[in-house]
This record gives C-alpha cells, sequence and structure tokens, in this order.
C-alpha cells in the first residue's frame, strides 16, 4: 500500500461508506468514491490503480446490497443474474480499452444524457411508480441484456461516471418495473460490471489490496444501510435520490469538461 496519511485513510474509508449508500439507492456511487481515491492517493499512483482500487472496493458493497435487496425486494434473481452475466463480459471489454480512451471525448454526451434523464423524470412522475402488470416478454428481457448488460457493462468498464443510474432507469424502462425493484435489480447486475472490470484490473496488477479491504468493509456498511432505507421508503424516495445523483453527476462533469 502507498504511504498515506492515516488523516487521509479515515477519510476515504468515509468516503467508501458514503458512496456504498449512495449506490445502493439508486446507483451512482462513483461520483463520489473514485474522486477520492483520485485525490486521496499519492500522485506517482498510476490512473489504473485507483481504477482497479475503485472496483475492489465497489464490488463489495454492491453484492451487499444486492443480498439485502433480493432478500426483502420483489426482484426476479433469475433474469437479473442473466443480465448480470452479460454485464460481467461487458465490463471486462471496456476494462480492456479503459488505458487507450480519452474520457473527454464523450463527457458532453454524457452530460447532455443525464440532463436528457433527469428532464424526463421530472416531466414524467409516474414513471417508476408502480410496476405495468403482466409479464415481461422474451424480447424485453433480452433488450435489457444487449443493452443494460453488454452495453452499459461496457460503459461501466471503459469509464464508469453514472452506471448505477443508467442501469435504474433502462430496468424501469424495459422490464417495466417500479423504481424500488429496478434499484434492486440494478444492484445484481452491478455485481457483473464491477466483477467483470475487477477481473482485468486484477490480471494487471492494478489493485491496491490492503487499502481496498479497508475501504471495503466500510461501503459494505453503506450499501447495506442504504438499501435497507431504500426498501423502507419506497420508490418515491428512490426517485428523488435520482434526480439528485442525475444533477451532481451533471455539475461534476461540467466542472471537469470545463475546468
Amino acid at each position: 500500500m502507498p504511504d498515506i496519511s492515516l488523516t487521509m485513510i479515515i477519510v476515504l474509508c468515509l468516503a467508501a461508506a458514503a458512496a456504498g449508500w449512495i449506490d445502493a439507492v439508486v446507483g451512482g456511487g462513483g461520483l463520489l468514491l473514485l474522486p477520492a481515491l483520485l485525490l486521496g492517493l499519492p500522485s506517482q499512483v498510476p490512473l489504473t490503480h485507483a481504477l482497479g482500487t475503485n472496483k475492489a472496493v465497489a464490488i463489495v458493497g454492491t453484492t451487499g446490497a444486492a443480498v439485502t435487496f433480493a432478500r426483502k425486494a420483489p426482484v426476479d434473481v433469475k433474469v437479473a443474474s442473466r443480465i448480470g452475466l452479460a454485464a460481467m463480459a461487458g465490463a471486462a471489454g471496456g476494462a480492456l480499452l479503459a488505458g487507450a480512451f480519452q474520457k473527454e471525448t464523450m463527457t458532453p454526451v454524457i452530460m447532455v444524457v443525464l440532463l436528457l434523464v433527469a428532464a424526463f423524470v421530472i416531466f414524467r412522475p409516474s414513471f417508476g411508480a408502480a410496476p405495468v402488470d403482466g409479464p415481461v416478454t422474451r424480447q424485453r428481457i433480452l433488450a435489457a441484456i444487449l443493452l443494460a448488460g453488454v452495453g452499459i457493462g461496457f460503459y461501466d468498464g471503459l469509464i464508469g461516471p453514472g452506471t448505477g443510474t443508467f442501469l435504474v432507469l433502462a430496468l424501469t424502462g424495459l422490464l417495466r418495473l417500479d423504481l424500488l425493484t429496478a434499484s434492486a435489480t440494478a444492484k445484481i447486475v452491478n455485481v457483473g460490471t464491477n466483477g467483470g472490470a475487477l477481473l482485468v484490473f486484477a490480471s494487471q496488477g492494478a489493485v491496491m489490496w490492503r487499502l481496498a479491504a479497508l475501504m471495503a468493509a466500510f461501503n459494505l456498511l453503506g450499501g447495506m444501510a442504504g438499501a435497507r432505507l431504500a426498501i423502507k421508503k419506497g420508490s418515491g424516495f428512490v426517485r428523488m435520490v435520482l434526480l439528485t445523483v442525475v444533477c451532481a453527476l451533471v455539475v461534476k462533469l461540467g466542472l471537469e469538461q470545463w475546468a
């Protein structure tokens, strides 16, 4: 582990706990966790090591949240697992290309998409308020596997910001879920995206395991607490947090783009 002060380790652990809570409710914990690592680690630590450590921390929190949701929320674990396996493959492919990709070229596109998402959620208050009656067709499940699994998984391995949020929205629309169930399903899929990217970074020796283990414990506690609160508060609470995270992502990306 690189030479990091005790104060900075405490700050990183608290950031990991907060990121786990955000991720469990609606996704977007990377908005806090990855920047904290980039700021807290010594300048000589390569970017890939921050990315790899981020995934090692995040997978623990998302797994804890996924287990909590699966026990108490109406999640179709079978469908979620299929999408998660596709997401693992997509994320591994994205991580392999991460070193050669310039994030700045995609930032404006991501910002426009997030603004459209915020507008849609604001002007469609009924979106995700309740699940649509009737069984989900095979065509919709296949679309979810390709878009939410392979597509968003690839994006997570390649870039990452807003992955959980995109998953919640895609699953709500494609599988006709309410926002709470979509958030619960997204956690299972997110385990796949984190796992696929982590396998690649670990094979490259780009994970600081001791630091990751310490931060992961706090991320797990935050994730489980967030999942329990989301289950208790329901879809209205998830919708409010979703809008907050989307707006925060837009601001963060905008500051990065024009700094």
